[in-house]
Formats: structure tokens, C-alpha cells, sequence
């Protein structure tokens, strides 16, 4: 072999992260190290693997093509682990969830404790962001998405669909003018996304609502919303689930507005039968189930 297999761990951390620091960071080693293993590994195969700017790394088409190369290795890695391992061992290590904020905020952080003991050697990474993850690039291992993914080697099941409606703080209400029909809407004062920072159309809730809307508070973040709500700010579409942790908030014209969404749990198939993927995949989908009445109320 004319290169050391283990530089290959610095080739992909660099590849996903985009930067030399940020992959010294994941590895925890200095950024030095890094920067002499990639340069060893370009040596060896005779080919520049990234082009580098002050905005960081980007892989040349030598790079992308070892990329595919390095993942199928990894996938290799994971299943030998599964397939070798005993069950121990394959209960531990970590495993990464990602979750939209809401979900992973107000949903699984204060359930996901009971994993943590349930399997003691397992290392639970709970990323709660307005964001879609990459499981190619193993952003996370399991991802719950609000769209079935059409595209790559990924297997999805529906955990549930939910429902969201307008919600404004009761103070809100008592001091401002009443909104017994959609056309009220016009004199309040609505909070919503970010139009250009909307990271799936399934947020896009407003075009819904069918009334002039004044939009003048946004955020990328839906916890954010729901707080200025709660502060008394205007009326913002939440997630029945989310706002009935907040007796402070109230529903709005829930008799007319009602918008339905899914949450999918998505995981890679090289991955799926991985054994510490497959348990935390089996406690999101059994968390939801148990507590179905949250997300599609009566």
C-alpha cells in the first residue's frame, strides 16, 4: 500500500467540515497535524486533493472521487462493527440525532434521558437546529425530517403528522382588538420564518393562513418565535405540541386554521441495522407513538 490508510481520517473530517481547523477540532488534534496529513496523503497518491482559500477547503474532482471511495470505507467500517461486534460493544459508542428545533427541543430532550439509561455505554449527540442534515456526510445518523427523502441511498419511516395553529399570549389577546374571523388578522401584528432562511417549504406556513397578513417579526428559529409570542409581541403559527408546555398561550381561530404536517425518521441504509442506530431509532419511534395525543390533539 503506498499511503497510510489513517490519513484517510483527516481527508474526510477536512472534506466535511471545510476546514482545517474545524477538522483538527472533530479529531481533536492541533491544526498542524491535520494540515501534514492531508499533504502526505497528496503526496502519495500523486494528486491534489483541495483547493484552499481564506474561506477554507473545497475538494478538486481528484478529491470528490476519493470522497466516494473513503464513505464506501466507512459504511464497510460501520457494518463490520455491526456484523462482528458483540452486542456490548455494538450498544455503545455515539450516536447523533438531528432534529428540527422544535422536535428536538420541546419533544425528545426531555425524553431522551430515558435512552441514556436504558443503554449505558451509549454516547446520545442530540443536534436540535432549523437546518436539514446530511446523512451522507454523517452529519448525524438519524434525522428527523419533515419530508420523505426521494433521493440517495436513505430509508425513511412516518413517526406522525401534527398539527400547528395560530397562537398568541392571553395578555395579547386582552389588550388587543378581537380576532373572531381571518380578515382580523390584518390589524395584528404576525411572526413567522425568514423568508430567504426557510430550510424546507413545509415551514412556508403563512401563505396558509388565508388573510392579509402584517409580517413584522421574523426569525429562522421557531423556539424564538414561539418566545416573542409568549412575550406578547403578535400571533405566530406553533406546533400544538410545543405550545401546550405554555398555559401563558392561547389558540387563534383554531376552529378555522388548522395546517397539518409530518415528521419522518430518516436513517442511511448502510447504516439502518447498525445496533446503537437501530435502538435510538426504535426510542424516538416508540416516544412518539406513547405520546401520539400531543402531536394530533382531539
Amino acid at each position: 500500500m503506498s499511503f497510510d490508510w489513517s490519513h484517510l481520517r483527516f481527508f474526510l473530517a477536512v472534506a466535511r467540515t471545510g476546514r482545517l481547523t474545524a477538522a483538527a477540532a472533530q479529531l481533536a488534534t492541533d491544526h498542524a497535524t491535520v494540515s501534514r496529513r492531508i499533504a502526505a496523503l497528496e503526496q502519495a497518491l500523486s494528486a491534489r486533493l483541495f483547493e484552499r482559500s481564506p474561506r477554507g477547503s473545497v475538494l478538486t474532482p481528484a478529491g470528490e472521487s476519493l470522497l466516494a471511495h473513503v464513505e464506501q470505507m466507512e459504511n464497510v467500517a460501520a457494518r463490520i462493527q455491526n456484523d462482528i461486534a458483540g452486542s456490548d460493544l455494538a450498544l455503545s459508542g455515539a450516536v447523533r440525532i438531528g432534529a428540527p428545533d422544535g422536535f428536538g427541543s420541546f419533544f425528545l430532550a426531555p425524553r431522551i434521558g430515558e435512552l441514556c439509561r436504558r443503554y449505558p455505554e451509549l454516547d446520545v449527540q442530540l443536534i436540535a437546529m432549523p437546518r436539514i442534515f446530511s446523512l451522507s456526510k454523517r452529519e448525524a445518523d438519524i434525522a428527523i425530517g419533515l419530508t420523505r427523502p426521494t433521493e440517495g441511498r436513505l430509508v425513511a419511516r412516518k413517526l406522525t403528522d401534527y398539527h400547528l395553529h395560530l397562537y398568541a399570549s392571553r395578555a395579547y389577546l386582552a389588550e388587543h382588538s378581537p380576532i373572531e374571523t381571518p380578515d382580523d388578522l390584518a390589524d395584528h401584528l404576525m411572526i413567522g420564518y425568514i423568508p430567504d432562511l426557510i430550510f424546507t417549504p413545509e415551514l412556508d406556513y403563512l401563505p396558509q393562513v388565508p388573510a392579509d397578513l402584517k409580517v413584522r417579526l421574523t426569525s429562522s428559529n421557531l423556539i424564538a418565535q414561539m418566545r416573542a409570542a409568549l412575550a406578547g409581541t403578535g400571533v405566530c403559527v406553533i406546533p400544538d405540541f410545543m405550545a401546550a408546555t405554555e398555559p401563558e398561550l392561547a389558540p387563534v381561530l383554531a376552529d378555522r386554521i388548522t395546517i397539518t404536517r409530518t415528521f419522518w425518521l430518516i436513517m442511511h441504509a448502510d447504516l439502518k441495522d447498525t445496533a446503537r442506530i437501530r435502538a435510538a431509532a426504535t426510542f424516538i419511534g416508540e416516544q412518539v407513538e406513547r405520546n401520539r395525543a400531543l402531536f394530533m390533539p382531539a
